[in-house]
């Protein structure tokens, strides 16, 4: 197992899953493969694939958004398919591992960039996104996720 980056672990606060589009369910658990969540869907081409098999979404985000007047205060309503707590979303960038509980390892891919399917939450979206929309991720290796697990940000093996 990769050695913690920081002190800063957070904590996996929703799974959620869909068959594409918004919002995605919140369930209690779900398996990780490299093509992203077991029984998750997307109904566009530019959404999920292997660089794009996970996307993560911060409770702090979510929560900046609820204060601006967005309406949406359920896990999954932004299409995230894990939503943390604690984890420093402004010190991730591409490349960077998050684990995932004891099994699942992600490498960042980029940072999510919000689309037009938003708007029907908020009219300002997805502008209001900008900046704090999340991250989508790269499957390194799998696994079962559930809700109370932690999340940290873990070295990268040296090449």
């Amino acid at each position: 197992m990769s050695a913690m980056t920081d002190s800063s672990a957070g904590i996996l606060l929703a799974v959620c899953l869909g068959p594409g589009g918004i919002p995605k369910a919140v369930v209690p658990e779900a398996e990780v493969t490299e093509d992203g969540l077991v029984g998750d869907g997307h109904r566009s081409p530019r959404h999920g694939g292997r660089d794009r098999a996970v996307c993560l979404f911060s409770a702090e985000d979510q929560a900046r958004l609820v204060r601006a007047g967005v309406p949406c205060t359920q896990p999954g309503s932004f299409g995230e398919n894990v939503l943390t707590e604690g984890l420093d979303f402004r010190s991730i960038r591409p490349g960077d591992h998050i684990a995932l509980g004891p099994e699942v390892r992600l490498e960042v891919h980029d940072v999510r960039s919000p689309c037009d399917t938003l708007k029907s939450l908020d009219e300002r979206l997805p502008n209001l996104l900008q900046g704090r929309s999340g991250f989508i991720c790269s499957v390194l290796s799998g696994g079962r996720i559930e809700a109370g697990m932690t999340v940290c940000r873990v070295e990268s093996p040296s090449p």
